[in-house]
């Protein structure tokens, strides 16, 4: 058996909802990166570590690359792009099916460019036949010099191993860049208002979720014996319209969002937690330079 250490930076890219969160999640073991039934989640890179025997993998899921329609979405575009040329290996997720749109086209063209090794991730195998799943690799194989095709379920974790020795395969002998007990660099204020946009991406109908934000405003824990976190957060808004609809008729839907994400929250600090959510409005927040840097949707160097 080799016992050389391994270490390197992984990538995962691919169109918004192609479910490249939940696979970091399922490698990682505990929830790192938000995920939904709804495109572009993920609005910031977010860099998480594994750890096991034979090394160490960075990994860096990115936002999905679509077409932007303002400065938000230029910004996560952006951050997903300038992300191919800084990594060792990069996964190219996509949903196993025949259909090849123009988004993925346009992200084979761009990982062409990339001088790092690509492999297709062919994710959400567990909704189709293992006879569709032949047709759909034979479909995507001319796209562009893959170095493997891997068919997987993020979503059970089928074929998630294979993935992992295939990485290795690819990464050089090299340091542990962070120590066994980190798992993420995103800050813990970071991951909670994230766990809290999560519950209300899930909650709200469709077309508020892309418009909101989540601002931590306070969170520190009770001085006593017994633990207790306080946590006041504001979810911003781009209309009147939709504050409305996230408070709800007598507080309802605001309730809900709260009460899912504590219980969240809870479970990933480990403390109990007194959480209180506010709503404002800040229009158009999204082709805001001042907003984008304020919610932390700041550019790489």
């Amino acid at each position: 058996m080799d016992n050389v250490f391994k270490s390197g930076f992984v990538t995962l890219v691919g169109r918004p909802n192609v479910g490249k969160s939940t696979l970091m999640n399922q490698i990682i073991g505990q929830k790192i990166a938000i995920t939904s039934n709804k495109p572009q989640t993920t609005r910031n890179r977010i860099q998480t570590v594994y750890h096991d025997e034979r090394g160490q993998i960075v990994f860096l899921d990115t936002p999905g690359i679509h077409k932007a329609k303002n400065k938000l979405g230029e910004y996560m575009v952006n951050v997903a792009e300038k992300t191919f040329k800084e990594v060792d290996l990069v996964l190219w997720l996509v949903e196993a099916t025949t259909f090849i749109g123009r988004g993925e086209r346009f992200i084979a063209e761009e990982l062409k460019k990339s001088q790092a090794p690509v492999i297709l991730v062919m994710n959400k195998i567990d909704t189709i036949r293992k006879d569709e799943l032949l047709e759909c690799i034979a479909a995507y194989k001319d796209m562009m010099d893959f170095e493997e095709i891997i068919p997987v379920s993020a979503w059970t974790g089928e074929n998630v191993d294979e993935l992992l020795n295939a990485m290795f395969s690819y990464l050089e002998e090299g340091p542990a860049f962070y120590d066994e007990e980190t798992v993420t660099d995103q800050p813990e204020r970071q991951i909670v208002a994230e766990l809290i946009r999560e519950k209300a991406l899930r909650l709200l109908s469709d077309e508020i979720p892309h418009g909101i934000a989540v601002s931590i405003e306070r969170m520190k824990e009770r001085s006593g014996k017994k633990r207790l976190m306080d946590i006041d957060a504001t979810i911003i808004c781009e209309r009147s319209s939709h504050k409305g609809i996230i408070i709800g008729k007598q507080g309802s839907m605001l309730k809900r969002i709260g009460t899912d994400a504590r219980r969240e929250i809870e479970q990933f600090l480990q403390i109990p937690v007194n959480l209180k959510l506010w709503v404002k409005v800040k229009k158009d927040w999204r082709d805001s330079d001042f907003f984008l840097k304020n919610f932390g949707y700041k550019e790489t160097e």
